[in-house]
Order: structure tokens, then sequence, then C-alpha cells
């Protein structure tokens, strides 16, 4: 954590890869211009919130702003698939749409590391955040496999798709099951929240749906836990 304007500024400037900034809501003046420029220039996640949320993160001379700083250091999509291809590679990629929890997170991270997954991909605002927690539960797997934070991922899948991915989301509203799909050539696979799924606005341009038989009486399973199960059906037939 870091806290007051300028320090933050600095930090940013500095190259430091902030994870997310608040700031107290109604403040204004030209240190914080500055600030937001730089945000707006490096697409830096921006929360504005009550003075008394601040006073809880930290007892600190704050001025209004607090920042955290990423355990890793993010990347574009846009740079590594012209990589895979120009390396010969079928690109491999996994898209977190609304996983918030660290751990599952991490615990996805972990998995995707395993099975050759060449990069996962998550939305700017509204994903989980890369910190110590997601980074312990990852193994060290975020320090390892590329991690995209893009402002639309519905932009991102549009741009998959003109590079040739495959794109495949996982839902219980899909007509067949994850055996059944064909997971071969460059792909990406799509996980959603476990509480409201994959957005409705990504499920219209998806190339193909699938779901994961439940056979008990709960509902869903654990994303991380799907994750693996898509993720590794994928291997046995890309192997």
């Amino acid at each position: 954590m870091i806290f007051g304007i300028r320090a933050v500024i600095e930090a940013i400037n500095a190259g430091k890869e902030i994870e997310k900034i608040f700031i107290r809501r109604e403040m204004g003046g030209d240190l914080l211009k500055e600030l937001f420029d730089l945000v707006q220039e490096r697409k830096i996640p921006v929360q504005k919130v009550p003075l008394e949320k601040l006073n809880r993160l930290t007892t600190k001379n704050h001025q209004g702003v607090v920042a955290y700083i990423s355990s890793i250091e993010y990347q574009h999509i846009e740079n590594i698939i012209p990589m895979l291809y120009e390396q010969g590679k079928d690109p491999f990629i996994v898209i977190l749409d609304g996983v918030t929890d660290v751990r599952n997170f991490g615990a996805i991270a972990r998995t995707c590391e395993c099975a050759g997954v060449d990069a996962i991909i998550m939305p700017m605002r509204g994903g989980a955040a890369a910190n110590a927690d997601a980074v312990k539960t990852s193994a060290g797997a975020l320090h390892i496999i590329p991690v995209c934070r893009e402002n639309s991922l519905h932009n991102t899948v549009s741009y998959l798709q003109k590079c040739g991915v495959k794109v495949v989301a996982a839902s219980e509203k899909a007509s067949h099951l994850y055996s059944q799909a064909d997971y071969s050539g460059p792909l990406a696979i799509v996980m959603g929240a476990e509480d409201v799924g994959i957005s409705p606005d990504i499920l219209r341009i998806v190339d193909d749906m699938v779901s994961i038989p439940i056979c008990g009486q709960i509902s869903s399973l654990n994303v991380s836990v799907a994750t693996g199960i898509i993720v590794y059906e994928a291997v046995k037939q890309r192997r």
C-alpha cells in the first residue's frame, strides 16, 4: 500500500504496477488532476470512496488517496498473440469474466501454468486482485504465466476471433457437454463468476458454449475446479 497524492504519482511515474487506486469523493485540485491524467494514460482502475473507507485502510495521512501496488506485472494480449504465432504456436488462452475471489484466481493460475496455457485474461475492473494471497495460492504461477488486464472483455474476445482464435464459453445454458467440444487449434476458454456466470454480451459472441454435468444436489462447481476440468479436456485433445 502507498498513500498520499504525490507518493502515488511518483510510484506511477517510476513504473510501478498499480492494482487499484482509492480516491476520496469530492476531491479536487491541480495535483489530483495530474494524478487523473496519469491514471487515464496508464489505464489504472480508480474507485471513488467516502473518507471513512480510506481511514479504515490506513491511519496515516493519506491525503484522500490510497493505492495498492500489484504483486505482478500485467501484460496486454495484443502483444502476446502475434508473438505466439511467430513462434509457430496455437494460442491457448483462459479468460476470466467476473472472477473476484483471489484464492480462486490463484488456483486457476496454478492449473493454467501446469497445463501450458499461454496467458490469462481478466477485466480491468471487476476481477480478482493479483495480491499476495493470489500469488501464494498460485504456488508462484502468477510470476510465470502472463496475466492480461483489459479494458473491455467484449472487445478482447472480438480481437481474438479476428486473430483466428476459437472462443469457447463454459455455461449452464450450453446445449452440449464440455467433452463434446473441439479444442484443437488456437483456443480461448471463457470462465465466469460462480454466482452470475459469464456476462450476456460475451455469451452472444462466443463461438461455442459447453457445460459440465452436475449429478448432485449442489447446482454448480467451484470456478477453479470447473476451469481445471475444461482446461485439461483441452490439453488431452491438443496433445
